[in-house]
């Protein structure tokens, strides 16, 4: 990678809780009794990144890349986030360092942080060193904090293939 010319995306994604469902977050199948609505598994931590990944590349959103056809129902979001990397990189482009936050007010999630860094770095194809996953919470304050779902934000740098 040459750094010369560098591109930083941002991405936001939320989804509610919905019984019947595994709880997936950033490639992780969290214990708690509810998972998240969505189209593919609901994975706002995979898909927050997604979106960065895409928009730093200038290759749009996911409701571009990922409208809702039958073809990505139930998908994995660590599937997306390969797909979002591999149209990355086929337009030039290498995740040089991402950075994503998971909003929740429960489940706790510290204990999954490293498996969620591992499994996003995986999908994105780069060394986990270069994928940072951090939780907060809203001290009760707003829909996370009531608990009717979770939110997440990504940022990442892309730099172009050498």
């Amino acid at each position: 990678m040459n750094g010369g010319d560098l591109r930083i995306g941002h991405g936001v994604d939320a989804h509610r809780f919905t019984a019947d469902r595994p709880l997936m977050l950033g490639g992780v199948a969290v214990p708690h009794e509810q998972g998240l609505e969505g189209h593919s598994d609901g994975d706002p931590v995979a898909h927050a990144l997604a979106d960065a990944v895409l928009g730093a590349a200038g290759l749009g959103d996911l409701g571009r890349h990922f409208p809702g056809d039958e073809r990505w129902r139930g998908a994995a979001g660590t599937a997306i986030l390969r797909h979002a990397a591999e149209l990355a990189r086929e337009a030039g482009w290498v995740v040089a360092s991402a950075q994503v936050v998971a909003v929740a007010q429960r489940p706790r999630l510290a204990p999954h942080i490293d498996a969620m860094s591992q499994a996003l770095a995986g999908a994105l194809g780069v060394e986990v060193d270069r994928v940072a996953v951090s939780a907060t919470s809203t001290d009760g304050m707003g829909f996370t904090g009531r608990g009717e779902g979770i939110a997440a934000s990504a940022v990442v740098l892309l730099a172009p293939i050498s």
